[in-house]
C-alpha cells in the first residue's frame, strides 16, 4: 500500500471514528453564561413555593449541564443568593464545578446545603445581585457573550422610606453594555408583579420575562413529567421548559 493510500485510510477510519463516538469538530463550544440568584428572604423562603423552586432549579440546571432537550449547555455558571442580612452585602458565587458531574438529587441537596430554610436573610437586594453579576461577567472576561440571569424569586423589591414599592429603581442598565443578548428571567412571582418587572424597570437592550408561581408548579404534572421515566427521555418536560421559560424573549425598550 502507497503511503498515500495509507495516509488516506488513516484519515477514513478516524472520520469514522469521531461519527461513530458522536464528536462534531463543526460543534461550536459553549458560550452562554448563566446566573442563576434565589431569594433567601424570610418572605420567599416561607411561603408554600420554596421546596419547589429548589426541586425544579435541580432540574433545570442539570438539563442545561447535560444539554438536555437540546437547552444552552453554558460555558460558565454561577449560582447565588438574591440579599442578605444587609443591603448591599456581596454574596458568594458558587461556580459551575459545583454542580457538574451531580445527579438531580445532588444537585437539590447543594441548593438546600447552600440556601437553609433555617437561615433566611431580611432583605431581598436586586440591585447587589445584578451588580454582582455585571462585576464577574466583567472580572471573568466575559463580556460580549450571551448572558442569561434566571431569578428565583417572588420579585418583590424591599419597600422604599416611604413604604412604597419602586420598580424603577431596579438598576439592569449596568448589564447593557456588557452583552447584546442579556436576558432575565424572573420565576415563581405573579402576575401582578411580573407586569410591573416587563412593564416598569428601565431598560434599553436588556430583555425580561416572567413567569408565575402558579404555572411553574405545573412542571411535576404526570402529563409534563412522566412518573418513573428517565430524565432524558422526558421530552414532554423539555418542550414544556421551552414553552415557558427558555424561549428566545423580545427586548423591550422602558424609559
Amino acid at each position: 500500500m502507497s503511503r498515500y493510500r495509507l495516509f488516506a485510510v488513516v484519515l477514513l477510519m478516524l472520520a469514522l471514528c469521531i461519527a461513530g463516538c458522536g464528536i462534531s469538530s463543526n460543534d461550536p463550544k459553549p458560550r452562554l453564561a448563566m446566573f442563576v440568584g434565589m431569594d433567601i428572604s424570610g418572605s420567599f423562603m416561607s411561603s408554600e413555593y420554596f421546596d419547589d423552586s429548589i426541586d425544579f432549579l435541580a432540574h433545570y440546571i442539570y438539563c442545561h449541564l447535560n444539554g438536555l432537550g437540546e437547552f444552552d449547555v453554558p460555558a460558565v455558571l454561577f449560582v447565588s443568593s438574591i440579599g442578605g442580612a444587609t443591603l448591599d452585602e456581596p454574596k458568594t458565587f458558587f461556580p459551575i464545578q459545583t454542580f457538574e458531574n451531580k445527579s438531580v438529587e445532588e444537585i437539590s441537596a447543594e441548593l438546600l446545603k447552600m440556601f437553609p430554610k433555617e437561615n433566611p436573610n431580611p432583605f431581598t437586594d436586586y440591585n447587589a445581585f445584578l451588580e454582582q453579576v455585571a462585576l464577574t461577567v466583567k472580572n471573568k472576561n466575559l463580556v460580549l457573550r450571551p448572558i442569561s440571569v434566571v431569578m428565583i424569586s417572588d420579585g418583590i423589591p424591599d419597600a422604599t422610606p416611604g413604604g412604597k414599592t419602586n420598580y424603577r429603581n431596579i438598576n439592569v442598565k449596568q448589564l447593557e453594555k456588557l452583552s447584546r443578548s442579556v436576558t432575565i428571567r424572573l420565576l415563581y412571582t405573579d402576575a401582578s408583579v411580573g407586569k410591573d418587572w416587563q412593564t416598569k424597570v428601565p431598560r434599553s437592550r436588556v430583555r425580561i420575562w416572567t413567569q408565575d408561581a402558579s404555572v411553574l408548579v405545573s412542571w411535576r404534572d404526570p402529563k409534563i413529567l412522566t412518573p418513573g421515566a428517565p430524565l432524558y427521555k422526558q421530552e414532554r418536560f423539555f418542550q414544556w421548559v421551552r414553552d415557558n421559560i427558555d424561549f428566545g424573549v423580545r427586548s423591550k425598550r422602558v424609559a
